[in-house]
């Protein structure tokens, strides 16, 4: 993420907040392709971390977008259309 951003190598880590778990909270999460795969004969075409630095790019590349999302503006929009059900 750093490189992408150009910044420093381990300023996007220095953000992290680790918090306590959730009681009951599942310990790993794990997805087992094999049956997709074998039922239907599907496989992804790239892998997670080509998909990860694509989504990355993906956002970087609409930071409007991404600006109004993370703006509020986007919930309002929301607020307004519904406000009447």
């Amino acid at each position: 993420m750093d490189e992408k951003l150009g910044r420093p190598e381990g300023t996007s880590e220095k953000l992290i907040t680790f918090v306590k778990d959730r009681p009951g909270h599942d310990l790993r999460y794990a997805i087992d392709a094999n049956k997709i795969n074998k039922e239907l004969g599907w496989s992804p075409s790239v892998t997670f971390e080509q998909g990860l630095s694509a989504t990355i790019d993906w956002f970087l590349s609409n930071k409007k977008w991404l600006d109004n999302v993370t703006s509020g503006t986007y919930a309002k929009y929301y607020d307004k259309q519904y406000e009447n059900r």
